[in-house]
């Protein structure tokens, strides 16, 4: 990883890195210490909602708290999901049908960034991922 940088981490990475940081690899833990910016799709933020609402995680606070409390992490980007995104994740030669994998996907590809990911079908697709 070299300098000015910025990193993008999937929904699980952000999970773990906001609320259990040692479920992190060292290689991510440093992938991310080492960017100069941390980026997430806004499309985690409603994956990780409707996880909470479904049971599949426990937030141990509201998932408002946790959307406003992420919206204050100095050097952490929201990335809107915005056409460009759309017609990227539509456009992809990727089997795998997960709408919020794809879109993370699409927006790594779009700004040729790492991709911190725990995810094997992931990186497996998209060489430039991190764990």
């Amino acid at each position: 990883m070299d300098g000015c940088m910025t990193v993008l981490l999937d929904t699980c990475a952000l999970i773990f890195w906001t609320l259990d940081p040692a479920s992190l690899t060292q290689t991510a833990r440093e992938a991310i210490h080492q960017a100069d910016e941390v980026a997430i799709s806004a499309i985690s933020v409603w994956e990780i909602g409707i996880k909470n609402r479904r049971g599949a995680i426990d937030l141990p606070l509201s998932f408002r708290e946790y959307v406003e409390r992420l919206k204050t992490v100095r050097g952490l980007q929201i990335l809107p999901v915005d056409e460009q995104i759309w017609v990227a994740n539509v456009e992809m030669d990727w089997s795998h049908r997960d709408p919020a994998d794809r879109t993370v996907v699409a927006t790594a590809m779009m700004h040729g960034w790492p991709l911190v990911t725990s995810d094997v079908t992931i990186r497996n697709y998209y060489p430039s991922s991190v764990w």
